[in-house]
């Protein structure tokens, strides 16, 4: 079947939700792709996918123009949060051939290594440009901020210490955050408290991981056999995501509470991990109708000028579940991002 009958309504959206990433935001934290951090960071990797599919040589060299224009801003504050961008770079070296790209990334691979903060699990502590300190925390974030650019950096070296690195911190993420009931991820792990605090089953946190483990697998090769825990562990959460799927196709901000709002980035990463999972054979065709609903759903949330609405704010671990009913919706880089890529994967089915 196909993800939708009709392709250019696809074309047209993934057009207008990536001009309006690349418009001047100047000043808004959400939609500024003009500073170094997770925001702008999905925002890029989105357009790399985007280009991956489209083969429009022009968002190429707005990838290049961004980077060269925002790199002094990159070591200023290394954390695992502001990693997210320095996963275009093996593919900015191999389109352009400028060594800059590869010998930056291969820097901060090695700071990743070997300096970067980590739990007594040996998880990457989740550390953020914010003023704020989250110690000995796991959060599923950083498997797309951080641990895919690892992976990427594994295959553009042939170094295996970055590889096996990535699949290290996969395991170890997946390990803590899954809950073995519902095969659905928690939001974070506190390392010192052994528990998974306000055990929210925060839905933009399933989709980090979602979407995150077969951009991860793309880049490590086949070298894990059909058995082994990561895949084990990601074809549970990805069928226990199912179970909680609205009628709408998407999946409220808290999954498991029927009365909290419908997210569309949450659910758009979801979606797309549907589709990549399924095209790397993890997953079977039964999961092209429940994408195709949460496409539906999505696309049901795009405006005519490429804006995507129902986006909730920045996210840390909140200290309750319902906390994260109020957190106010508004346009975002990564909202606008696992939008785009979700419309990538269903260009290509």
């Amino acid at each position: 079947m196909t993800i939708i009958a009709n392709p250019e309504i696809l074309q047209q959206k993934a057009l207008s939700v990536c001009g309006k990433m690349l418009e001047d935001h100047a000043g808004n934290w959400g939609m500024d792709i003009h500073h170094w951090d997770w925001v702008p960071g999905v925002g890029v990797i989105s357009i790399l996918e985007y280009y991956e599919q489209s083969g429009n040589q022009d968002l190429m060299e707005q990838l290049v123009k961004w980077a060269r224009q925002n790199l002094h801003q990159s070591e200023q504050m290394k954390v695992i949060n502001s990693m997210a961008p320095f996963a275009i770079f093996p593919a900015l070296y191999r389109e352009t051939g400028d060594a800059a790209f590869l010998d930056i990334a291969v820097r901060i691979g090695q700071w990743m290594l070997h300096e970067a903060p980590r739990t007594r699990e040996g998880a990457f502590e989740h550390t953020v440009t914010e003023n704020a300190s989250f110690p000995e925390q796991v959060w599923a974030d950083t498997i797309f901020m951080a641990v895919l650019f690892l992976a990427r950096l594994g295959r553009q070296t042939g170094d295996s210490a970055y590889t096996a690195e990535a699949l290290r911190q996969l395991e170890l993420h997946l390990s803590l955050l899954q809950d073995e009931k519902t095969g659905v991820l928690f939001h974070g792990w506190n390392c010192i408290a052994q528990d998974h605090m306000s055990a929210a089953r925060w839905t933009r946190a399933n989709a980090w991981i979602a979407v995150g483990t077969p951009m991860i697998l793309k880049e490590v090769g086949d070298i894990l056999p059909d058995d082994a825990d990561i895949i084990r562990r990601y074809k549970t959460m990805m069928q226990g995501l199912l179970a909680y799927q609205q009628d709408n196709g998407l999946w409220n901000t808290v999954m498991d509470q029927a009365d909290f709002y419908p997210e569309t980035s949450g659910s758009a990463g979801i979606a797309a991990g549907l589709l990549k999972a399924r095209r790397m054979g993890l997953l079977g065709d039964e999961v092209l109708e429940p994408a195709r609903r949460a496409l539906q759903g999505v696309l049901a949330n795009i405006g005519e000028d490429g804006t995507v609405h129902g986006v909730s704010g920045g996210t840390p671990v909140m200290p309750s579940v319902a906390a994260y009913n109020e957190i106010p919706c508004y346009p975002s880089l990564y909202g606008q991002g696992l939008t785009l890529i979700l419309l990538s994967e269903a260009l290509a089915e």
